[in-house]
């Protein structure tokens, strides 16, 4: 994929098949370590252990649509080309995590991406799901909740096209302040 935003959508796509109500997704940029940390992490239903040793084999899926799963194998070999690792785990009832580490400055890390777009397409296609998203950079962070903004929006649905346009716009420039002001 070419964005790493892509990715987290993704594997976001896959924790809601897997019947998760929470998902937090933690992006940590570590410049001064060389190090950008991606977690993805929900409550879902699990995966098997046989499923999930083979989970980051590209022709293994649960999909009955095609006989192919390209979302994790990728993530894991973006990770990897950069001198990063991969990691997931995964208990039945209780949920799967998966992290990414890359290798900030190497030529071969993919971008970000749009991750006011990521974070907008997931409630707007999901608004009852709960999702937190914390970014930090430079020692900043910002976190954003879905439950919070429920709260604040007194029950106006959050996948109103309003919103989801707000939700885009507050995300980016939560990570443009992040950043000092400019995108990266």
């Amino acid at each position: 994929m070419k964005e790493l935003s892509l990715n987290i959508l993704d594997i976001s796509e896959n924790s809601v098949s897997a019947n998760a109500s929470s998902i937090d997704i933690s992006i940590d940029e570590k410049v001064e370590e060389d190090l950008l940390r991606i977690i993805i992490k929900d409550n879902g239903c699990g995966m098997e252990e046989e499923f999930l040793r083979e989970v980051t084999n590209p022709f293994v899926t649960t999909r009955t649509t095609r006989k192919v799963g390209m979302g994790i194998p990728l993530f894991k070999e973006a990770a990897e080309a950069t001198g990063g690792k991969f990691e997931i785990q995964s208990k039945r009832s209780i949920g799967t995590t998966v992290e990414a580490t890359f290798g900030y400055s190497h030529i071969d890390r993919v971008p970000l991406g749009d991750m006011g777009e990521t974070i907008g397409t997931l409630i707007q296609c999901h608004p009852d799901i709960k999702l937190n998203y914390s970014h930090s950079y430079g020692g900043r962070s910002f976190l954003f909740s879905t439950e919070e903004l429920s709260l604040v929006l007194e029950g106006a649905p959050l996948n109103n096209p309003e919103i989801v346009l707000w939700i885009k716009e507050y995300v980016n420039e939560k990570i443009r302040d992040l950043y000092g002001g400019v995108s990266l």
